[in-house]
């Protein structure tokens, strides 16, 4: 009777275990990753084409927050500057495409330092199923280790902007609100923002949400929730929504539309020079 009452509890403690571990492995699949084995998310993201651009920064190595190397493409002014734009990556990691827009930003900020983190530690996707697996890879633990580590690399004294697309869309604002105080301002391109007061509360900068009004997922309704979330709570933030389709703004994408792509770069170019 003994034996079966040790082996029943052991069989009940093992249940209970796998059953908490299937928890967390969905759990983690948060923001912009619960969308990657949705067909229609994934045929929406044209694989990008190859991209020849010639780098002007160079590839640093910092330290994370939870003692494990991160990594970024950096721009630093020739002259020493405390203002610094962190460019996150959409769902395909930080690849030339990623590279050429912090290029471009760190041209027309002037006095900006810019790093692109690498949120997927040294992962690159060619293909829509390896992105989608590389960004449900992504553990929050580690992004915010990158994140945090990368503002301490900038310095207690910085003046921090943040901009993502898709995937960094949702890390640009969440990275703004671990920059508390030192967060100048937050651009979002149609990535999922956060749903919840609690999570919004320790947010300093402004906020300029890019949303697409034909999204399937990123949806005018998210997009009006949060904008309501971030007036109860006291938040600065002005959402634009563009009669256009998800990641409308990379030229990669069969949906790119170059007009309204122009409209809300010079948006969110004009939006982070008033800030930082």
């Amino acid at each position: 009777m003994l034996k079966k009452l040790i082996f029943l509890s052991l069989s009940l403690f093992l249940l209970a275990a796998c059953g908490g571990n299937q928890s967390t492995a969905e759990g983690e699949k948060e923001g912009m990753a619960e969308f990657a084995d949705d067909q229609e998310f994934k045929d929406a993201h044209e694989t990008p084409e190859e991209n020849n651009h010639q780098a002007n920064g160079e590839m640093i190595t910092f330290s994370g927050t939870d003692g494990t190397d991160a990594s970024a493409y950096a721009l630093m002014t020739k002259d020493p500057s405390d203002k610094y734009l962190f460019v996150i990556h959409e769902w395909w990691g930080l690849n030339d495409h990623i590279k050429e827009e912090a290029d471009r930003l760190f041209g027309e900020l002037g006095d900006v330092n810019v790093m692109a983190l690498d949120m997927y530690d040294g992962k690159v996707a060619t293909s829509r199923d390896d992105a989608g697996k590389f960004m449900q890879a992504v553990k929050p633990e580690r992004a915010e280790a990158i994140v945090k580590g990368a503002i301490a690399k900038a310095g207690a004294n910085a003046k921090i902007g943040t901009i993502g697309w898709c995937f960094g869309g949702g890390w640009s604002l969440k990275s703004s609100i671990m920059a508390g105080d030192q967060g100048a301002g937050c651009v979002i391109y149609y990535g999922m923002p956060v749903q919840e007061a609690e999570a919004l509360a320790p947010l300093k900068a402004d906020v300029l949400g890019i949303f697409a009004e034909q999204d399937g997922w990123i949806t005018p309704e998210v997009v009006n929730k949060f904008a309501d979330l971030a007036k109860a709570t006291g938040k600065q933030v002005e959402t634009h929504q563009f009669d256009a389709a998800h990641a409308f703004a990379n030229p990669s994408n069969p949906k790119y539309d170059e007009a309204a792509a122009k409209e809300a770069n010079t948006m969110a170019l004009n939006f982070l020079k008033e800030r930082l």
